[in-house]
């Protein structure tokens, strides 16, 4: 498979396809508003979006560092989807019912995102086909029926386990030996999905400035190198760009992700390897795999590259180490063996918050007024909606114009995550437990056995994952 022609960086495929949008104005200087939202991603957006339609007389300021959706918002796998991250640590710290309610409530965003897109006329190519989770070792074929059952048990009864020729009759995938499918689950288009959202915040009258980096965030203050919001209310909705504000080196991990997308697949290639239903994919590796579908009949498909840069670096354009390009077409080939002579149309990077108990949060603190949500670990195209609208709940609590709501009830609400460790350990502990996840993955894969890799097990306890 040829690379040459390969585009990479450039942001992501996603504003390759469908063009980057006319930039906005920046700050003009200081200013005041009700709600000043920090990040013009999906959690600012929605965030906005949400606030507004329940308060519309609110004066509310979103300020973007580059362009709305630059970030993880318009780079990730297209992935709608019900999993949230930290669900089984809540489990254990609330109890399982407030973890089923967390569950629930994920279930139903997927719905949520779908409905408002239709509603707003947001077309981003979502088809609601489910997710399917497809194990191709005897190893991932146990940890895939457990977590079958754990999720059956977190209230998810609409989930169907297969077998491998079941399998086959949905997608073949080669070597497959079984899959979990789940209704809650749905494909699109990132960067139209953003790029929507965007306009339809800004004509409810949110105002957006974009190329506005802010440098620090303190109680009613977000500063900018073009002037400071004075506001009640300031959200911090950066995500994997958390560590460049002021004293928030160790709060997230930007973790790295990266992509690649295939030329469109002719019909007669598509007959090779079924995927008619266009759900959602991925395997039960420990470095794990995602990949969609796209409208336009390409193979979009995603996972770990370098995972973390020094420093908590964040990269400018989204360039991937031709390494990575080789390593995800291989992880396509070897999934879909018909694809070799396939071209890699484009390959991509993007950074992703995780904290250092790999919980989602969302906080709002009333003593102070500052609120932020995220640590969403790859998982944010559905819970930055649930997490924008337990904002928008949290903040109509606390001044006044609404008294507590199901959502500001749920488990992550107002959790507390340590810091992540100093530098070097920081960048030492992540590329040591990944060469340990990957060594798991390699071992499992050319051994029969049905259990899963001590190396991995004892990653996942560092980590916190499990």
């Amino acid at each position: 498979m040829n690379t040459v022609s390969t585009v990479n960086g450039g942001i992501s495929f996603w504003y390759a396809h469908e063009g980057t949008p006319a930039p906005r104005e920046p700050l003009p200087g200081d200013t005041t508003a009700d709600v000043c939202i920090v990040g013009g991603g999906y959690t600012g957006l929605w965030t906005a979006y949400y606030l507004k339609k329940a308060v519309p007389f609110l004066n509310i300021t979103v300020l973007e560092a580059k362009f709305c959706g630059y970030g993880a918002s318009g780079r990730n796998g297209g992935w709608l989807y019900n999993g949230i991250a930290g669900r089984d640590r809540y489990a254990k710290l609330h109890g399982h019912d407030a973890a089923v309610r967390l569950q629930k409530a994920m279930n139903d965003t997927v719905g949520e995102v779908i409905r408002t897109a239709a509603e707003e006329n947001i077309d981003a190519d979502i088809h609601h086909g489910g997710v399917l989770e497809v194990a191709h070792s005897p190893s991932q074929l146990t940890r895939l029926k457990d977590h079958h059952s754990v999720e059956i048990a977190f209230g998810e009864t609409d989930r169907v386990l297969r077998g491998a020729r079941e399998t086959a009759e949905h997608i073949r995938v080669s070597g497959a030996v079984g899959s979990s499918w789940t209704p809650h689950g749905a494909r699109l288009h990132p960067a139209k999905l953003v790029k929507g959202l965007a306009d339809t915040v800004e004509a409810l009258g949110v105002t957006i400035h974009e190329s506005t980096p802010v440098t620090e965030i303190k109680p009613k203050h977000a500063v900018t190198p073009y002037g400071t919001v004075r506001a009640p209310y300031v959200l911090r909705c950066t995500e994997g760009f958390t560590a460049g504000l002021k004293g928030q080196k160790r709060t997230w991990l930007p973790m790295n992700s990266s992509m690649i997308v295939t030329e469109p697949l002719p019909k007669a290639l598509w007959d090779t390897i079924g995927w008619d239903g266009r759900e959602t994919l991925c395997d039960l590796s420990h470095a794990y795999m995602y990949a969609q579908r796209t409208a336009d009949d390409r193979i979009a498909l995603g996972g770990r590259g370098v995972p973390y840069r020094y420093g908590s670096a964040t990269d400018n354009d989204g360039r991937t180490q031709p390494a990575t390009i080789e390593a995800l077409r291989d992880l396509l080939v070897r999934f879909f063996p018909t694809t070799a002579g396939t071209r890699i149309d484009h390959a991509w990077s993007g950074v992703l918050g995780v904290p250092r108990d790999w919980c989602a949060t969302v906080t709002l603190d009333r003593s102070t007024g500052l609120g932020w949500a995220g640590g969403y670990v790859g998982s944010g195209v559905a819970t930055a909606n649930l997490a924008a609208r337990t904002l928008r709940d949290l903040i109509q609590q606390d001044s006044g114009q609404a008294g507590p709501t199901d959502l500001t009830t749920l488990p992550w609400v107002n959790h507390k995550v340590r810091r992540w460790e100093p530098e070097p350990l920081r960048w030492l502990g992540v590329h040591t437990l990944y060469a340990a996840y990957r060594t798991a993955d390699r071992r499992e894969s050319a051994s029969p056995r049905l259990t899963t890799d001590r190396l991995a097990k004892a990653a996942d306890r560092i980590t916190g994952r499990h």
